[in-house]
């Protein structure tokens, strides 16, 4: 997966009248793996493997970011590319989506299982919904990860709820999107994010637009 794919993130996500999957394989940090992507309207913008989800993954390879041992816990994971690299590095990773998203969330962990095992635990995969069931989590998580997730303006306030409650103990999140102006996607990282953390934009891929934000709870609200 090379990433020069057209990159068209709509609002809608009922997009796919047809039904299919396509395999890709990626290698980060000495660890490949293979994501299934089912293509169909029931998942919409969930199928994909968004440009965003491997710009963080090299992210976190480029500049050592140290995953072993951390509890993780990845938003808005679609296929779960970023939970599963974490995990195949040693992390205790939970992985989650809306409903809709969870079964091919575990297919994709249970398809890269090490042939040794995990090297940690099997990552756990379930349903999150911002806004609503946050609270049915703990706020100990060591980082909090999101890819391309920032492009829907009325779930920026329930992003936020959630991001507030499961970084609330101290965990970083690490957040990459693409920077869409068709979407409001800077207004989320200059006028949401600030209202509750200290954000600071720690890597932009101008050819790509894509940009990783570093951000932890303020303790100043």
């Amino acid at each position: 997966m090379n990433g020069e794919e057209e990159d068209v993130f709509p609002v809608d996500d009922d997009l796919f009248e047809e039904t299919f999957s396509a395999d890709c394989i990626y290698k980060f940090c000495g660890e490949e793996f293979k994501i299934n992507q089912a293509f169909s309207a029931n998942l919409g913008v969930a199928a994909r493997v968004w440009d965003a989800a491997p710009y963080l993954c090299r992210f976190f390879e480029e500049k050592c970011v140290p995953l072993k041992g951390k509890k993780i816990i990845e938003l808005g994971a679609g296929t779960g590319v970023v939970g599963i690299l974490a995990a195949r590095l040693g992390a205790d990773v939970t992985i989650t989506d809306l409903p809709l998203a969870v079964p091919q969330l575990q297919k994709n962990v249970s398809a890269n299982t090490p042939p040794g095992g995990w090297c940690s635990a099997e990552p756990a995969v379930v349903p999150l919904s911002w806004g609503q069931d946050q609270e049915n989590f703990p706020s100990d998580w060591d980082l909090v990860l999101g890819a391309d997730i920032v492009y829907l303006s009325d779930t920026y306030p329930l992003l936020l709820e959630t991001l507030t409650h499961l970084c609330k103990e101290g965990a970083v999140a690490y957040l990459s999107s693409k920077m869409r102006k068709e979407h409001g996607t800077h207004c989320f990282y200059d006028d949401n994010l600030p209202q509750k953390f200290n954000v600071e934009l720690v890597q932009h891929d101008q050819e790509q637009n894509i940009s990783i934000y570093r951000a932890t709870v303020r303790r100043d609200v």
